[in-house]
């Protein structure tokens, strides 16, 4: 962890938040390089789901969420941590980080009774702070996408099964965030809550299950450091029917990347008028101001129902570890010579090439390579830099550190016969190209 730590600082992927005032603990911020990474995630995510397919819209809801919203999705009442205190070192910490009933800072076993903390963040909405008008930083970005139901059924014309998608921030107030960026206050999700009919949820649980794991493996995750895990009943969440959490080897250990959870008809079921009337499970809970049905009509019967619905849910910024760790490597390459290699895959590189005149003050080389990484730029794959240092080496070994595919070199051959050395990161192999052919050549790395 201490090396992508360091990375990350260095080379402007994640700053600690308000560092020049000592840090706040649980919140990061992303640098140029690290907007660039996470951005490419959150495209690739969204192109999976959304654009790869045609059963799936897109949403980008409210952040701030009324209080009625959450009461009845059961936050307001389940959503918190058992908090404990040490008497003897005033450490704080969540019950489940002490299994031996022993402080896990000073092995006391003087502490506190377990007591409930919520984790959700409180702010008030108007000019004025009477202790009533207020509502909170959403904790998922779940609740907004169920409120939504309606509005995004009557206006797409989508039939059953079909899915609403978000990418958003999230907050919570965790006790003890830590981990660099794995357990934080302010976050991002991506979720998917998709509908489907009663008695079709747990075929439609399996597939979600396999084609989020496969997708993980497909951005660059080793499959030995990753796994399906099923999540215990009485570990479940009080909404889920079954969860299985696809797991990471973090630094820190085996973790949660993903959770694809069989939510039911809870969440609708909750934000429904006159639920009772037509819903399925007996767990949802009962909503007398709601002024809208959130169900659907079966067109043979005539009977209305709630749909159930299944949720995959992956943070983003541990998406984003994960990716970074798994990408991360160091090799010799002579003696006393170590070099640092982010081998991202080429769609998630936050700089997809950089283009490098020999020498900085030559204007015919900077020309040349400004109008080829114009060219580049247009394709529309992503970022593409002038790395205009005047040191070929350093810029090199720059940009395998931060993950860059490929590195074009115009040199003053380039100006005699209009070829350019093109440098693969992974292999470090050259070869001369015509500038004709590297468009191609460029959107053949992507493909």
């Amino acid at each position: 962890m201490d090396d992508l730590v360091s990375l990350c600082k260095r080379r402007g992927f994640i700053f600690q938040s308000n560092e020049i005032y000592g840090g706040l603990q649980g919140l990061y911020d992303y640098g140029p390089l690290g907007v660039e990474l996470k951005n490419n995630l959150k495209q690739a995510w969204w192109k999976s789901i959304i654009y790869d397919r045609d059963d799936v819209e897109g949403l980008d809801a409210s952040i701030l969420t009324g209080r009625e919203v959450l009461k009845h999705s059961g936050h307001e009442d389940t959503f918190s941590d058992p908090l404990v205190d040490c008497r003897s070192c005033k450490n704080r910490f969540r019950s489940d980080q002490s299994a031996d009933g022993k402080c896990p800072a000073c092995g006391s076993d003087d502490l506190t009774e377990p007591r409930p903390f919520n984790l959700m963040f409180k702010t008030t909405v108007g000019p004025v702070d009477d202790g009533s008008n207020y509502a909170y930083l959403r904790p998922e970005t779940a609740q907004q996408i169920f409120t939504n139901f309606k509005n995004v059924l009557d206006s797409t014309n989508k039939s059953i099964p079909f899915g609403v998608a978000q990418i958003g921030k999230a907050f919570r107030n965790e006790v003890t965030p830590g981990k660099f960026i794995f357990r934080v206050r302010e976050f991002e999700q991506m979720e998917l809550e998709f509908f489907v009919e009663p008695g079709q949820d747990e075929e439609w649980h399996k597939y979600w299950v396999e084609s989020r794991y496969n997708w993980w493996i497909e951005q660059g995750i080793d499959k030995d450091r990753i796994q399906k895990l099923e999540v215990d009943k009485s570990d479940l969440s009080h909404y889920s029917k079954a969860t299985v959490d696809i797991m990471y080897d973090f630094p820190h250990g085996l973790e949660e990347l993903e959770g694809i959870a069989n939510r039911t008809d809870f969440d609708l079921g909750s934000h429904t008028k006159n639920q009772e009337e037509y819903s399925i499970s007996s767990s949802v809970m009962k909503n007398t101001k709601s002024t809208t049905k959130l169900g659907i009509q079966n067109l043979e019967t005539k009977k209305w129902f709630i749909p159930y619905v299944i949720e995959p849910s992956a943070g983003v910024d541990r998406g984003v570890l994960a990716l970074l760790n798994e990408a991360y490597r160091e090799e010799n390459v002579g003696e006393n010579n170590t070099r640092i290699v982010l081998g991202l895959k080429p769609h998630l590189s936050p700089i997809k090439a950089a283009v490098i005149p020999l020498k900085r003050n030559n204007e015919e080389l900077v020309n040349a390579a400004k109008e080829i990484k114009n060219d580049l730029q247009k394709l529309g794959l992503g970022r593409v830099i002038l790395e205009n240092s005047g040191n070929i080496g350093k810029s090199y070994r720059r940009h395998d550190e931060i993950g860059t595919p490929i590195c074009i070199t115009v040199d003053f051959e380039t100006l005699e016969n209009k070829t350019i050395t093109i440098r693969d990161r992974d292999t470090m192999e050259q070869k001369r190209l015509d500038p004709q052919e590297l468009n191609k050549f460029y959107e053949k790395i992507f493909d």
